[in-house]
């Protein structure tokens, strides 16, 4: 089982430098790039400093020069945002520049928030038609020669340029939760990304088990690779331990409130939660968080992950957003890279 980095610049304070935020960013990317993790995962998000990326292929194309090692990925492009010939040659760009190292994440999105400023009319819960019509699109467009006839985008014969590096396109991966999501991935010979959000291990079985019905489906297909990104938090005292579950806790509060898009949003920073509004939210208590997220020891972490291996995933995700300072989740990944990572390798 391969590990990956899914990280991105998180801001939640308007004292925090989003330069400096980048810099931090940078920096936790090049330590997986010398310890051994295959792929950087950054996502695309717009008008929400609580994760800033408004384009991953800028951040992918920087880390091209200041890494070496690691696959670069983008996890994940949000489908009706792009139209399908540009979505195609900043990708193959983005492959070239960093010498065949493009992992293609595609998802339809989430947020209204930011549906309601981009999307031109269309909702998250109605994307996925977007999505199923982009992935083929783009596959023709690297080939050439396409005409795109489809229902959201129509354009005469055109072929991306440039071409990407990789043959004959760089890895795509779709974002999957629902069956059809897993079918459609198999259908168009994509990887699958899946998470469990804040949900436990019962929810990393059933998103496998709906992999699994999909691979069966389509047996004349080749297997394709299924990764699972999960929220990690390593440490050494019970005390470290509580402290990182109350983080996590409050990252998803600060993610759920974003979902509703209910609350005030100034400079793009959401108003800030009072310490009573997240003690009602049950689901992302800080109990739940230490008994659903992969926290704690380096032992509790390797027998959690284990289970993933068990289950067959390919890929395990390091989900390093947490609203934590970057000291400590410098030091989390350190133990995770010198304490977990060699019970696997």
């Amino acid at each position: 089982m391969d590990f990956s980095l899914f990280a991105h610049m998180e801001r939640i304070d308007e004292g925090q430098s989003q330069k400096r935020l980048y810099e931090e960013f940078v920096e936790l990317c090049q330590i997986a790039d010398r310890s051994g993790f295959k792929t950087i995962w950054n996502g695309e998000h717009h008008g929400m400093n609580f994760t800033i990326a408004p384009n991953p292929f800028v951040n992918l194309v920087d880390l091209a020069n200041k890494t070496e090692n690691v696959r670069l990925g983008t996890g994940t492009i949000i489908a009706p945002f792009w139209h399908p010939i540009k979505l195609a040659e900043e990708a193959a760009m983005t492959d070239i520049i960093s010498g065949g190292r493009l992992e293609l994440g595609i998802a339809r999105g989430a947020y209204s928030f930011e549906y309601d400023r981009l999307a031109d009319g269309i909702d998250p819960f109605s994307a996925g038609n977007a999505l199923r019509e982009i992935v083929p699109a783009i596959k023709a467009l690297w080939k050439g020669d396409y005409t795109g006839e489809g229902e959201h985008w129509s354009f005469p014969k055109t072929t991306s340029s440039p071409k990407p590096q990789q043959t004959p396109n760089p890895p795509i991966w779709i974002a999957a939760r629902d069956q059809n999501s897993h079918d459609f991935a198999l259908k168009e010979g994509c990887n699958v990304q899946v998470t469990p959000l804040w949900f436990g291990d019962e929810e990393v079985i059933s998103l496998m088990e709906k992999f699994n019905i999909a691979c069966e489906t389509h047996k004349e297909i080749k297997r394709p690779k299924i990764m699972v990104l999960r929220h990690t938090f390593v440490a050494e005292t019970e005390e470290e331990i509580s402290q990182g579950a109350k983080d996590i806790s409050r990252f998803y509060c600060y993610f759920g409130a974003w979902f509703k898009n209910e609350r005030p949003v100034e400079q793009g920073l959401i108003e800030r939660l009072t310490d009573e509004e997240m003690s009602k939210l049950e689901m992302y208590s800080p109990e739940n968080m230490r008994k659903n997220s992969i926290i704690g020891t380096p032992e509790e972490v390797i027998n959690r992950i284990k289970l993933c291996e068990e289950l067959g995933y390919d890929e395990y995700s390091y989900w390093i957003d947490s609203s934590m300072d970057f000291e400590t989740k410098k030091k989390s990944l350190q133990l995770f890279i010198d304490k977990v990572m060699p019970a696997f390798n």
